[in-house]
Formats: structure tokens, sequence, C-alpha cells
């Protein structure tokens, strides 16, 4: 069994897939070429931005944004303490502080009350009101921006982070490198009112590629500008004509066009993927030991990962049995970010973020895609069920 067949997407779109190939190889624009342009402008129709500006990979996107803001040092970042080393490694590239905030356990997603005592304790340079990072601690930073992440799939809970964000004079830029397609109430995720938003298109996301991408998305026309000249080296009228430091972030035109194929039967596949959700919670209701995850009335998630926590500190022991089953399954993620040892020196203790720390040592992820069908769920479910019985013994 795979834990995510990419495969079966091909085989539903090989013959789009190889049309548009084709199309690139025969005009050879590699880069830049027509099908980027038409590209931006389908995800900008698909999800209700204004503007989506594709690039190299989800990586940069966040980057971009950033950059496109001069945050920098002297500058707090907020994001959650329980998320992919990308979202945290973007500020910190910039020389600006990562100021982590811990989760919701059910979404796995940011709390915006807390996002709240981070901010203020930033502010008052105060760790009795939040838990803060050495350099808070020492210096006064400036409280500059916030990413909330869609984490696997399900979208943060955007009006209440955007209320804190608003109040603060805050920055925000939504990481929907798991979410391209979600629903946050009725509305699609990269046009829910943030500042920038960023996502990846690679290949395990819902919508990827057979490399690295991503994209922008924005409603501001001079953010869109500023961030086309940052994914091309800065440049001004021409690429000569450098009128800021940026990046080598173009998508490649191969890319652009794989994405145009797979983008067409997205819409059909974010119908299936509900489908095997919900195939997945019948089979785990009730299952001893598992807590399947869970999905707001308010939201409607494209299940980047499909991933349920497992009580009782059997997560590892479930594993184990789950491989030895042949049912292959995945931790995201088995550190949460404030311990990882690329940020040791921001001084974070492991009780700092206490939900983060336990959904890190619980969480595990199923075989999940859009053409699973009813037997593999039941296969899966019933390695599971065994798993958690035998590592209870």
């Amino acid at each position: 069994m795979e834990f995510i067949d990419l495969k079966a997407r091909y085989r539903r779109t090989e013959p789009r897939i190889r049309a548009r190939l084709d199309a690139v190889l025969e005009h050879g624009r590699f880069i830049m070429g027509p099908e980027v342009a038409e590209l931006e402008a389908e995800l900008a129709r698909f999800s209700g931005a204004k503007h989506c500006v594709s690039c190299s990979s989800g990586t940069d996107a966040l980057l971009m944004a950033l950059m496109a803001w001069g945050v920098g040092p002297g500058d707090a970042v907020f994001l959650p303490a329980f998320s992919f080393f990308a979202t945290g490694e973007a500020p910190a590239l910039l020389g600006a502080t990562p100021v982590l905030v811990d989760i919701d356990p059910a979404t796995f997603n940011m709390d915006a009350s807390a996002l709240e005592k981070a901010v203020e304790a930033v502010a008052k340079r105060d760790p009795s009101i939040y838990p803060l990072p050495a350099p808070a601690r020492e210096r006064t930073l400036k409280p500059r921006a916030v990413i909330p992440v869609d984490l696997f799939g399900q979208s943060a809970d955007y009006d209440a982070l955007l209320a804190v964000a608003d109040k603060h004079d805050l920055s925000v830029l939504e990481d929907a490198a798991q979410s391209f397609g979600a629903e946050y109430r009725g509305r699609k995720t990269c046009a829910l009112g943030c500042h920038i938003a960023a996502t990846s298109f690679f290949p395990a996301k819902p919508l990827g590629c057979f490399g690295d991408g991503g994209a922008a998305f924005t409603e501001s026309d001079e953010t869109a500008e500023t961030l086309r000249s940052i994914r091309a080296h800065g440049k001004g009228d021409d690429k000569y004509d450098n009128v800021r430091i940026g990046l080598n972030g173009r998508l490649d035109t191969l890319q652009a066009a794989i994405l145009l194929a797979n983008l067409e039967v997205f819409p059909e596949e974010v119908e299936a993927r509900q489908r095997v959700a919900a195939r997945y919670a019948e089979n785990l209701s009730n299952m001893e030991g598992i807590v399947a995850p869970a999905a707001r009335a308010d939201r409607r998630s494209v299940w980047a990962q499909y991933t349920a926590r497992v009580t009782g500190g059997r997560r590892d022991a479930v594993a184990a049995g789950m491989k030895a089953r042949g049912v292959p399954t995945n931790i995201y993620y088995p550190t949460p970010m404030h311990l990882l040892a690329a940020f040791a020196h921001l001084g974070y203790a492991p009780e700092d973020m206490p939900k983060a720390h336990a959904a890190s040592g619980e969480v595990l992820s199923l075989p999940f895609h859009p053409y699973m069908t009813e037997d593999e769920v039941g296969i899966v479910a019933a390695a599971l069920r065994g798993a958690v019985k035998e590592a209870g013994r």
C-alpha cells in the first residue's frame, strides 16, 4: 500500500500532462513561458484572490512575502509551535526572531488567545505573560507579522486571528502550503483576508506538480508587483534594472504545465478527499486509544494528511505494528518547532508549548489520497485496530 499514491493521479491525468508538456517542448520557453501566466490566472480564479504570483517553492513563497514587507532584524514574527520547519525558517533567514505560539489541540492550528498573550509579552518584554524566546527577553522587538498555518489541510480560525492581528497592527501571512482548495466559512483559502497567502505545489500536496513549486496570493496591486520583482532578482522595468534584493524564485514552465493539467481534475479530487475522510471517520469512531482528526463545522479541509492521535504513550509502538502489517504511516511532526536543534538559540523549554509538545508525541498520519478505495481504508483501519490492541498488551 502507498502512503500517498501519486501514480493514481498520474494515471488519471497522463494524457493531459503529456499534451501540456509537448506544447512546452515545442515552444521552448522553459522560463516564464505562457503556461506560467495561464496558471496564475487559473489559480487566482479558483481561489478567488485578485493576484497570484507563482514561484519555485512554498518556502520561497513565504520568504518572498516577508521580503516584500521588509521583515528583518529587530522584528518578531509569530508562528505556531507545531508546523513544518519552513514556517519558522523563512523569518529566521531574514534575521527576524520567530516567536512561537501554542496550538489548539483539536485542529493543531495556532490558538488565537495564545497569540494575543504572545504579542503582549513581546511588547512588554514580559515572559510571565507568555513564554518568550531569548532574543525577546534580552531586547525590545517589534511585533511585525504573524504566520498562521493551515495544518494537515484545515484552515486556521482566521476571524479570531485577524482580529488579534488588526488590534496589534500585524501583517498576516497565511501559510496554506497544505490547504489549497480548503474552505473557511464559505471562502477558499488563499483568499481569506490575509495580506498575503502562500501555498506549495510539492508533489504530495493536494495540488502538486512533479517537483518543487509554490505561489503567493494577494489583493494588493502594489504587493503583487513587489512579489513579481522579488522572484526575479529584484528586477525593475527589465531584468537588468535591479531595484531591490530578490531571489531566483521563478516557477519552471514545465511545472506550470503539469499544474494546469492537474488543476483540471482538482475539484473532483477535493470531493473525493471528503469521501475518503468520511470513510476513515466511520472506521475510527469509538476505536479505543485513537482520536480521529477534528473537522470543524465551519471549515472544509482538503485533508493533506489524515492525522490521528494515539493516546497512552503508545504511538511509536502502534506505528511499528502498522509497519509489521504492511501499512505505512508517517509522523508529522516528531519534534515541535520550539525544540528543534536549529532553534536551540531561542532558549525555549519543552513545557513552554505544552499542547504542541503533547501533539508531537501522539500524532500518526495514515495513508490518504483521493483515489483510496473503501476496501483500502478498511484495511488500514483493521491494521490500526490490531496494532493498538497489540501495543496495549
